[in-house]
């Protein structure tokens, strides 16, 4: 009989016997006497730390499913409040790794991967800041928290902020326009607790980073972002090729829109509107999207169909908006039952789909790589597994039929949408380094440098005034920028590289599924630009990437006669 969700066992672990356990193994292995002897010890502490992550990831998932569940609210804040310990048992561990004297035999056997990840693991912790770390997880808690808490009236009802997008994507400018202020109510009543929550986590954030011996939290934030095989100065060359080549392409696409639309100005409120018949939403309800699904990958390649029906018949989804709810959408993996979880929030727009072949690339990607001996490369870094969500998107286009009454409608809203997310994106990164470069600055220092770095990616955007937008506040719905610093550059890496799987798949569907396939078996046991070039893509960084595939894309997008729309 197979085991569902509802019944993976939850319980929490003993962190004083854990590293009484932990502890004697590392002994072990310091004591061991060959690279066979210590490779057993790994097993060991490997089995351990999978249990961890087990119980960590299911606290986690039936804490953000309901919110007000007290007891896995209390039970994700005890992994919070415990997270330095947790990570002072992984130092530990990597510490001994990279000071084995077999370190070239077990890098031979573990690949050297594992060691480059451990360097930046060991760096980027000492018991100095294990308290500062207890709280930095709290204070990102606050946030999340604080965005589940919304409950908006509205329409007669009482609706979170994911609920709200349905009528923010009105044809009716009238209704786009009070559901955009209606949120800003929220967002304005909570505007001093939103920049609190983020001063205090750049604060405590340049305090590790000064107490680990960094200057500022940018060199920590790109050691925790496992980031091995590019750097600050690659990235900020690759901001300002997007800044040149996509920004005038995305630009194009906003006035092609308002232009469509009727309306001289483009709003913030319009942009997500492309269409005055409406955007292309979804025709059935999720448990039909879900099914329609399972048609999907099955047809799409026998290694889909495998893991799409291991995926319903555990009932590893859960994907419809609810209250109490926490908003967005994730892909994590539990590790004692080899099993990856699908976490959205369907809303009735053309999102739900979105977000189905996104997350599913991510969960397809892990679960093709489960098996692999080294847990550290069941996922790759995190600009990596971008492309296996992004890429995944564009292979499922022949599918789109069985969500859409119009296909057309939604490939052109799609790619439109990914070319004009690029700019946006690295917005959000050149933020981050701006912010983690002066950590002194007030909220509205850090508003105003927000609105700087708009005028320069989205020279579009006019927010008619409407407070908090007008004064630089947008990033506040962002979690990445709270939660995962740095982690925002990726997707925009990603979705170049995506949008290479795009071309390919016109050219040659069958090779560019197969290079596919290979990049999710390999799993995180390369770097990013290595993955790359396995998968036969060229890297972003790499000049003239950007030139050729913005050509590309304004050519398709120009081959479609959006009037008909």
């Amino acid at each position: 009989m197979t085991t569902t969700f509802k019944d993976y066992v939850y319980a929490r672990p003993d962190l004083d016997e854990t590293k009484q356990k932990f502890d004697l193994l590392l002994e072990k292995f310091s004591a061991a006497d060959s690279a066979e002897a210590q490779m057993e010890v790994i097993k060991e502490l490997n089995r351990i730390r999978n249990d961890i992550n087990t119980n960590y990831s299911l606290a986690m998932i039936r804490a953000s499913i309901d919110t007000n569940d007290e007891f896995y609210s209390a039970e994700r804040d005890y992994f919070d409040n415990h997270a330095a310990e947790l990570a002072a048992l992984e130092a530990d561990y990597f510490k001994a790794l990279t000071t084995s004297p077999f370190k070239e035999t077990l890098e031979d056997k573990l690949g050297s991967q594992l060691f480059s990840l451990a360097y930046n693991i060991v760096n980027s912790y000492s018991d100095d800041v294990k308290d500062l770390i207890n709280e930095e997880n709290k204070i990102s808690s606050e946030y999340s928290k604080l965005i589940a808490s919304a409950e908006l009236e509205y329409d007669g009802k009482f609706l979170n902020l994911a609920q709200m997008a349905p009528y923010t994507q009105s044809t009716d400018r009238a209704v786009r326009k009070e559901a955009t202020l209606k949120v800003q109510e929220f967002m304005s009543a909570h505007m001093k607790n939103f920049d609190d929550i983020y001063d205090r986590l750049v604060k405590v954030r340049h305090e590790i980073a000064q107490k680990l011996g960094f200057e500022n939290f940018i060199e920590l934030g790109y050691m925790r972002m496992q980031r091995i095989d590019y750097d600050q100065a690659m990235v900020s060359s690759y901001r300002q090729q997007i800044k040149d080549e996509v920004v005038p392409l995305a630009t194009k696409l906003y006035d092609r829109q308002a232009k469509r639309i009727g309306v001289d100005q483009l709003k913030y409120y319009d942009e997500s509107i492309l269409f005055l018949s409406g955007n292309e939403n979804p025709k059935d309800t999720p448990s039909v999207i879900l099914e329609n699904g399972r048609k999907m990958y099955e047809e799409l390649s026998p290694e889909t169909g495998e893991f799409y029906k291991f995926m319903m018949a555990r009932e590893l989804f859960d994907v419809e908006a609810k209250k109490g709810k926490e908003a967005g959408g994730y892909c994590t993996f539990i590790d004692n039952y080899n099993a990856p979880f699908i976490f959205a929030n369907f809303n009735t727009t053309d999102h739900d789909i979105t977000v189905l072949t996104h997350e599913a690339g991510h969960a397809f990607q892990v679960y093709s790589s489960r098996e692999l001996e080294v847990p550290d490369y069941l996922w790759p870094t995190h600009e990596s597994c971008e492309i296996h969500s992004m890429s995944m998107e564009f292979f499922t286009y022949p599918w789109l039929d069985l969500f859409f009454n119009n296909a057309d409608k939604f490939k052109y809203k799609h790619i439109g949408d990914a070319v004009q997310f690029l700019p946006y994106g690295v917005a959000i990164d050149e933020f981050q380094h701006r912010v983690y470069e002066r950590p002194e600055m007030t909220p509205e220092e850090r508003r105003q440098v927000w609105t700087e770095l708009e005028h320069k990616y989205l020279p579009h955007r006019d927010y008619d005034g409407i407070y908090p937008l007008a004064e630089g506040s947008l990033w506040h719905r962002q979690g990445h920028v709270f939660s995962s610093p740095f982690y925002y550059i990726d997707y925009t890496l990603a979705q170049v590289c995506a949008f290479q799987f795009f071309k390919r798949s016109r050219e040659d569907f069958d090779a560019a599924w197969q290079d596919y396939l290979h990049l999710c078996q390999l799993g995180g046991s390369l770097p990013f630009n290595a993955l790359v070039k396995e998968a036969h893509l060229k890297s972003p960084f790499e000049e003239g990437t950007l030139k050729e595939i913005v050509a590309y894309l304004e050519d398709y997008i120009s081959g479609i006669d959006d009037s008909q729309f």
